[in-house]
């Protein structure tokens, strides 16, 4: 009975490999994995930063002077704390940012390359006049991006990539362990107040050409266990281990319970025998 019951709670390899091919209990998806651009919106933080031969425009448009490679690896590692405000542009309520010497410029609904070549645009026709000017680049980060899984290894994770997918996410929490559903995995993303909540298999094969395949900032990822896998074993030397010891543990209890029975039977048994022996 207890043996039948551990082998039912087996995880078989079908339950939580991945690349799977696609049957009856994992689904088929059609290809629509179309990657586009992320596109700006309230809310998002722009590390904006202007390159030019010219140094005083350097510093006047980037913090001084600091140094490109060095903030963006410190901001991709959530490493600058409270003072992003001094290096990054919100997108605000209006969908637009506050650009020094520019003003106002909206950006919401725009990829970043959209973007860089807006501020490339405005700022070589604002320096024209200035003697030596020869021209500007500009490189445009989104920082700040992450990611939150909840139900195992909850927590949030910081997006570092342009595109990140669905495996990269799951690796980066740990994986799923035994005992998670891959079945319906969930994703609840928020996009301009509307909310959508996509189900899918991710042991499927197909994943990969479909549309969940990436994820996107902010995107929620729930991962619920496996209904009635709270315990469960995935090895047969494992299974034979818990048996022996099940079977162990109650031919030692049995010991203790035969040697009590005995004791009490030879104890009033002899009482007995003395009484009768002692009436005659």
């Amino acid at each position: 009975m207890a043996l039948g019951a551990l082998l039912c709670s087996c995880v078989t390899a079908r339950k939580v490999n991945y690349m799977q091919e696609p049957n009856r209990d994992i689904p088929h998806y059609a290809d629509t994995l179309s990657y586009e651009e992320y596109e700006l919106r309230i809310g998002d933080r722009l590390y904006v930063y202007v390159y030019s031969l010219d140094e005083k425009i350097m510093k006047m448009y980037n913090a001084g002077g600091t140094n490109a490679s060095q903030m963006r690896q410190q901001m991709s590692h959530g490493q600058i704390g409270g003072s992003y405000d001094l290096y990054t542009y919100l997108v605000d309520e209006n969908g637009e940012i506050d650009f020094p010497t520019i003003g106002r410029i909206p950006v919401r609904g725009l990829t970043t390359r959209q973007v860089k070549r807006k501020l490339e645009d405005e700022l070589s026709k604002l320096l024209a006049d200035i003697p030596g000017f020869s021209t500007v680049s500009v490189e445009v980060n989104i920082v700040q991006r992450s990611f939150s899984i909840i139900g195992a290894q909850s927590g949030r994770y910081a997006i570092n990539k342009e595109k990140l997918t669905i495996f990269e996410a799951l690796a980066m929490a740990g994986d799923l362990g035994e005992f998670n559903s891959r079945k319906e995995i969930k994703i609840v993303r928020e996009v301009e107040g509307k909310t959508t909540i996509k189900t899918f298999d991710v042991r499927s094969k197909e994943i990969v050409n479909s549309e969940f395949y990436y994820i996107e900032p902010n995107d929620i990822i729930y991962i619920r266990q496996i209904p009635g896998y709270s315990f469960g074993i995935n090895h047969v030397s494992t299974v034979i281990g818990v048996t022996a010891a099940t079977i162990s543990f109650g031919a030692f209890i049995y010991a203790i319970v035969a040697t009590g029975i005995n004791h009490v039977n030879k104890h009033y048994g002899s009482g007995n025998s003395s009484s009768n022996g002692g009436g005659n």
